[in-house]
């Protein structure tokens, strides 16, 4: 059985879990990380899985890999997923430029804040960063807007792909920070239509920001 190494409240773990779910892939979740002395991502044990001590890693009948949307895409392929993961290379590199985006330009540009205001995190109490980050945050949001004033459904199209796991866990991020944020049409009502879907009902819109 697939093992999804990672506490469960992790954005990241939860990318790979609600995959699964769209996967209907029965699996494992050890929490490592989630604070219990035996499960420390410094243990020789995790790393000699992962020697970077982030979760997810997964173990798939002996097939270990990490970093999330690595992993989400071995999954949808391994699985033959081609509606979640095209074949067609355009199609394809469409799907893997919205997941780049979110890992390179949207995640960054949250972190600060989202340490600062919700996390309450040891040095991130500069209010200039929270606020240039928050700007930028905002700037974004609004290249996400564009686009789904675009597609009028999902980030890349009609249809629902793996670019909207990681882009739909960061938009739930982007509601459940408390920051001035401006009025996103679309953004919001891509928010809404993915809450149909019982996957980010469980590991996404749950509570856990």
């Amino acid at each position: 059985m697939l093992s999804i190494l990672g506490r469960p409240a992790s954005i990241n773990v939860r990318k790979v879990l609600w995959l699964c779910h769209e996967l209907d892939t029965p699996f494992v979740n050890p929490p490592w990380g989630d604070g219990d002395p035996s499960r420390e991502l410094d243990a020789p044990a995790f790393v000699a899985l992962n020697p970077n001590k982030m979760v997810p890693v997964i173990d798939d009948d002996g097939f270990v890999l990490w970093e999330s949307n690595s992993i989400l895409r071995y999954l949808a392929a391994s699985r033959e997923r081609v509606d979640l993961y095209p074949v067609a290379p355009r199609e394809r590199a469409r799907v893997d430029q919205w997941i780049d985006w979110q890992a390179s330009d949207l995640n960054p540009a949250w972190v600060y804040p989202f340490k600062s205001i919700v996390r309450r995190a040891p040095g991130y109490d500069d209010a200039r960063m929270v606020a240039s980050s928050v700007a930028r945050w905002t700037e974004l949001m609004g290249v996400l807007e564009q686009q789904l004033q675009s597609t009028q459904a999902f980030v890349c199209g009609d249809t629902f792909t793996l670019a909207d796991i990681p882009i739909g866990l960061a938009v739930h991020r982007w509601f459940a920070t408390p920051v001035d944020r401006p009025t996103l049409d679309a953004v919001a009502a891509y928010y809404e239509r993915l809450s149909s879907n019982e996957g980010f009902r469980r590991y996404g819109r749950n509570g856990t920001p």
